[in-house]
């Protein structure tokens, strides 16, 4: 079987490098880090273009590989900590009150949405996962006024039961 066609390094850049810096800034809570990581994901995709197999969406392939450079610079600052560890407490760096807060109201949030319909739940997944409206748009085949509409509404509903619960947002 071939191999898939890929996009030139440039259009790869392009089409991602919003997303992916707004993911690794999720994930180190610090921009500068985030850009450093971003330059180093798209060296390392120039190097592994060829390792491309086509398995999965090129999107998550790159966010794989962003992952991957972020756990190995966290597991070079602490090389004794186990991942499981480092993945703790790297993405709830926050005092224990506000680790359980938000981990409550992350619950109350999959609970919550378990109250919509499937196709409600998959676009507010979907963009939480960094996807763009029209991926969205193609992945559940709607408009792309559709998926920004579902996502605004769902939000917004969301807000409010959460509000109505005492949650602080």
């Amino acid at each position: 079987m071939p191999l898939p066609e890929l996009p030139e390094l440039e259009e790869l850049y392009r089409l991602y490098r919003t997303d992916l810096y707004r993911y690794l800034c999720h994930l180190t809570h610090d921009p500068a880090e985030a850009e450093d990581l971003l330059s180093e994901t798209f060296l390392r995709t120039l190097k592994r273009l060829h390792t491309y197999r086509g398995d999965c969406a090129v999107k998550t392939w790159l966010f794989g590989i962003a992952r991957n450079i972020w756990l190995e610079g966290l597991r070079k600052k602490h090389p004794t900590t186990s991942t499981d560890d480092l993945l703790e407490g790297c993405l709830a760096e926050d005092t224990l009150t506000e680790r359980t807060d938000s981990r409550l109201q992350w619950q109350r949030v999959k609970e919550l949405l378990q109250q919509r319909d499937d196709r409600a739940r998959r676009v507010v997944q979907l963009r939480a996962m960094g996807y763009s409206y029209n991926e969205i748009a193609a992945e559940l085949q709607i408009s792309e006024s559709s998926a920004r509409v579902i996502e605004h509404r769902t939000r917004t509903w969301l807000k409010q039961m959460l509000a109505k619960e005492g949650y602080d947002l």
